[in-house]
């Protein structure tokens, strides 16, 4: 974030002029959607429940104040990201709506204010008459819908965006929560059945030990790992996985026999559902609040997580009364719990050295109990967070478990300090044996051991990574099994993973390691001396290069040599070019490798600069050369695009939701006409797709001029 960004971040909405009301729309709804994709469709979020609510509170209070930013591609407007491609898309007969939140008692107070007012305007309640509400604790899972035809369980799906989610049939059959038949009298002939897939903290626990000792991934916390669970690919993985199921919804029903919330809650139970048992019909405020502040203290201790209290007007005909407003009901409202906080002596500042040598500092902590865990360490993220806080170590700080993500340190409690406690200094040296000097980078934000590949902390990282499922995805062979063969000079660089058949004896005398597992160990490394060029690429750790970007190198110069010597050639021409080559422009017009891989669609100066700085570092260039030695790398099959190609040099972009095709078939359609393909709308887009629900790559292709066209025009354009 710039200056003035931060600047205006810091602002009050009430402080804001419109100008910069609208930048700061912008950054918060940017940040929003990062936040939800890796919330929603990677189960890897980086921010806690309470730092992203905070930002959504941030961005309505100003859409609210100017209503001219208010659009529908506004966060505040939808639901959840548009749902994975690796799943067939299921629409809701009804849409899964997210609820809004209160945070407050003065925010619950205000809906329940409306509630009354809204129904004393829309029927003929009384000042006198009492509301009921069905209240139930908030699970912290994945939403999940559930389709039921003659009583028999047809499809389940996730909510997705609210209108169209993923098909997980075949995943939800394996939870034993989830009955195939529905029992008992009065089950709807066709009706939709919602809930939350979740995983108890003990069988949570449980699961880690087994994926750790496995050296398979561990996950964050339940939710994470629920919905992981829930979104493989291969059903037999999510059977062995602990995972439950709460009923507390419908969504399409016909008939609909029940009146209320609270007998629909009997009737699922009557029909072969679990139900929250932490459910009570509640008739006043007071008896809402006294319920909100029991589940509070209960939360600790229950074998599950959740996240707050949700309040529903029991009766139905009320509910379809107050109707919705935008993305939620006006009947309904999530009340939110606090963060888990607690209060601990910092005993130490350690440094992590992560895979790009990026140094991050996690605070020691005495341990403490927050929220039913014991909590040992906590971020302190950078070098600017422990100046921006004075943490020193002694101090007794207050750490927050926000979300059940991964703990942080709020603040210090000044009164509490040890008189000789002395300011943190960050390293000027990474603590790695070679004690390289450390570099800034980012504007002072990211610092960096210098050591490259040297670097024995890093080589850990970046062989974890190597090994890794987008990479060589060298099965048995996991982050811990890596870090004890470096550990132990089993090894040290890419290439000795397939020299670890000379090793064979030595590893089967190490504990844990068998005939069988050694076999099978061996067999998955010989099956991945074949592998593809953009993996390759990718597995080798260059900085910014993921895995979208080594499918484009990958693709641009076809075969591992080749690659590899024009990478050699434009580290060293970019040696030569003066410092403003820096710039597009200029770049667009420098010839030779450098220029070339400057102009490959996507990359850009920037990347172009790291990936010939990453080439001038001789051990980088010996690791690979001895790494290909062991490999069969396939080239690339590159596209021939005909000269009287329709759409040969045309940049085109898809949009929205596609009904007649997949995106990934649509854009395969495109590449053999000859376009090439992109993710994001500029002045060099040729054509853009729009489908269902499009939101701002259609706006700014509007505003750029570009050519758009409808999915019909496409098809027939396509053939």
């Amino acid at each position: 974030m710039s200056k003035a960004a931060k600047v205006v971040a810091a602002l009050k909405v009430d402080d804001l002029t419109q100008r910069q009301a609208k930048a700061e729309h912008k950054r918060l709804a940017d940040e929003i959607r990062a936040n939800d994709v890796l919330y929603h469709e990677k189960d890897a979020p980086e921010i806690s429940d309470a730092d992203y609510d905070k930002l959504r509170v941030r961005l309505k209070a100003i859409e609210a104040k100017f209503r001219q930013l208010v659009d529908p591609d506004s966060p505040t407007q939808q639901v959840a990201p548009t749902p994975s491609t690796a799943f067939a898309k299921v629409r809701h007969l009804k849409p899964m709506l997210s609820l809004d939140n209160a945070f407050t008692d003065e925010e619950l107070l205000g809906f329940l204010d409306r509630v009354r007012r809204g129904l004393e305007r829309e029927t003929d309640l009384k000042p006198e008459d009492e509301i009921a509400f069905s209240c139930e604790a908030k699970i912290d899972g994945l939403s999940i819908s559930l389709r039921y035809e003659d009583g028999e369980f047809i499809q389940g799906a996730t909510r997705g965006d609210g209108t169209t989610g993923e098909d997980v049939t075949p995943n939800l059959k394996t939870i034993k929560d989830i009955p195939h038949k529905l029992k008992g009298r009065g089950v709807p002939k066709a009706f939709d059945v919602r809930g939350e897939v979740y995983m108890e903290r003990k069988a949570f626990q449980e699961m880690n030990k087994r994926q750790e000792a496995a050296g398979e991934k561990v996950f964050a916390n339940p939710r994470n790992a629920a919905a992981g669970s829930l979104r493989q690919l291969d059903s037999d993985i999510t059977a062995t996985r602990p995972l439950r199921f709460f009923a507390y919804a419908w969504g399409e029903a016909e008939p609909r026999p029940w009146k209320t919330h609270s007998e629909y809650l009997r009737l699922l139970k009557e029909w072969g559902f679990k139900t929250n048992p932490l459910t009570r019909l509640c008739k006043t405020p007071d008896e809402v609040r006294a319920f909100y502040r029991e589940i509070g203290v209960e939360r600790p201790t229950l074998p599950y997580d959740i996240d707050g209290v949700v309040y529903k007007v029991d009766r139905i005909d009320w509910q379809e009364r107050l109707g919705f407003v935008s993305r939620a009901p006006r009947w309904a409202i999530a009340h939110k719990f606090p963060a888990e906080q607690a209060r601990t002596r910092l005993n130490g500042i350690n440094i992590q050295v992560g895979r790009t040598g990026a140094l991050t500092p996690v605070a020691e902590l005495e341990p403490v109990n927050v929220g039913g865990v014991m909590v040992g360490r906590a971020s302190l993220h950078n070098a600017d967070e422990i100046e921006r806080l004075d943490v020193r170590v002694g101090d007794m700080v207050t750490i927050q478990r926000a979300g059940d993500v991964i703990p942080q340190v709020l603040g210090v409690v000044p009164e509490e300090r040890p008189k000789n406690a002395k300011k943190y200094h960050f390293p000027d040296h990474c603590p790695c044996p070679l004690k390289t000097p450390v570099k800034s980078e980012d504007g002072g934000v990211v610092r960096r051991c210098s050591g490259g590949l040297e670097c024995p902390f890093q080589q850990v990282e970046r062989l974890r990574y190597f090994v890794s499922r987008n990479c060589f995805d060298i099965e048995g062979l996991g982050g811990t099994h890596i870090e004890n063969f470096f550990n132990d000079g089993l090894l040290k660089i890419p290439g000795d993973i397939f020299r670890l058949k000379s090793k064979e004896a030595e590893i089967k005398k190490r504990e844990g390691w068998g005939d069988l597992s050694v076999r099978n160990l061996l067999a998955a490394i010989e099956a991945r001396k074949t592998i593809t060029l953009d993996r390759y690429i990718n597995a080798l750790g260059i900085p910014l290069i993921g895995e979208a970007t080594a499918k484009i190198l990958a693709q641009e110069y076809g075969d591992a040599d080749d690659w590899l010597a024009e990478m050699l050639a434009a580290a060293k021409e970019r040696k030569k070019q003066p410092d403003d080559v820096r710039k597009e422009k200029a770049a667009a017009e420098v010839g030779g490798s450098y220029g070339r891989l400057c102009n490959v669609e996507q990359i850009g100066v920037t990347t172009a600069d790291a990936m010939c700085a990453f080439f001038s570092e001789g051990h980088n260039v010996e690791i690979i050369k001895d790494l290909r030695k062991q490999l069969t790398v396939e080239a690339v099959k590159r596209r021939v695009i005909a000269a009287d190609a329709p759409l040969k040099d045309k940049i085109v972009v898809f949009t929205g939701e596609l009904s007649t095709m997949t995106r990934d078939a649509a854009k395969a359609r495109a590449e053999e006409l000859g376009a090439k393909v992109t993710d994001s709308v500029s002045k060099k887009t040729s054509l853009v797709v729009v489908g269902e629900n499009a939101g701002s790559k259609a706006r700014k292709a509007a505003e750029l001029g570009v050519q758009t066209l409808t999915e019909e025009e496409w098809v027939k354009l396509s053939g």
